[in-house]
């Protein structure tokens, strides 16, 4: 019986320079292969990733303060009256620096007319001022400015929505994505120091889909708040509208967990 040797064109010997056509094959079918699934898994891997959205700081107010009403709603605002060129009246949610609120100094000025200087954090529709910390290019004080009374809220119904508790001041720019499990911890260190909870909605009401949290009575949440925070939840309450802010007063019985 006569053995059979193997083909001289099977080997890869290096000092040959020349690569044997089957295993070239296989090289260049493994390293398609490889490619492929590296495309897969980044695809995969951005696809399951939180958007990090378009939030960022948008500079400063300048020398120029913002004129407003503070009002607690359920965390301190500033309700800004139109302007002389005809833009409407908002109502701008107010941040301290670092994982801090206003609401001390927010409350002693409740219902009196302010001034803001600070830097603005912008998200699509939601805006926040950061306001506080160094020297006179940040504060909050009572001005002498002509009185404003602000429109009353609009209510807008009894709404069951499904969404995420988010911190507001990293949610709207200061810290990307600012949501998820990854940022639990974080949202709840800034909302126990005073900073506005926000919720984000996965479908629009009346044709908003942030809302500043507020519990059913209209009042900031206490430590209840932080088992819901960066899950995605479903719940039920009113929601009313401050100039172009949304306001939703969530009825803690109502939540559900998703995942």
């Amino acid at each position: 019986m006569t053995e059979r040797s193997p083909s001289r064109d099977a080997f890869f010997v290096g000092y040959l320079n020349a690569v044997p056509k089957p295993l070239a094959v296989f090289l260049f079918a493994a390293s398609l292969f490889i490619l492929g699934a590296m495309a897969a898994f980044a695809l995969t891997t951005r696809l399951s990733m939180n958007d990090p959205g378009d939030g960022r700081f948008m500079g400063r107010t300048g020398n120029t303060p913002i004129v407003g009403r503070v009002e607690l709603h359920p965390y301190p605002v500033l309700r800004m009256p139109p302007g002389d060129d005809g833009t409407p009246a908002r109502t701008l949610m107010l941040s301290g620096q670092g994982k801090r609120g206003v609401v001390e100094r927010g409350t002693a000025l409740n219902g009196q007319m302010a001034e803001a200087r600070g830097a603005y954090i912008k998200r699509g529709d939601l805006t926040m001022l950061q306001v506080g910390g160094v020297g006179d290019r940040l504060r909050l004080t009572a001005t002498d400015a002509a009185a404003y009374t602000p429109a009353d809220p609009i209510p807008l119904g009894r709404w069951r929505i499904t969404g995420e508790i988010c911190d507001g001041k990293c949610y709207v720019g200061a810290m990307r994505p600012g949501r998820g499990l990854a940022h639990k911890a974080c949202a709840n260190f800034c909302i126990h120091g005073g900073v506005p909870a926000v919720f984000v909605s996965t479908a629009p009401v009346d044709g908003g889909t942030f809302f500043l949290l507020a519990d059913k009575d209209g009042k900031p949440f206490g430590e209840a708040l932080s088992r819901w925070v960066a899950l995605s939840i479903e719940a039920e309450g009113e929601v009313e509208r401050l100039d172009d802010l949304l306001v939703f007063k969530m009825d803690p019985e109502t939540v559900r967990v998703l995942r």
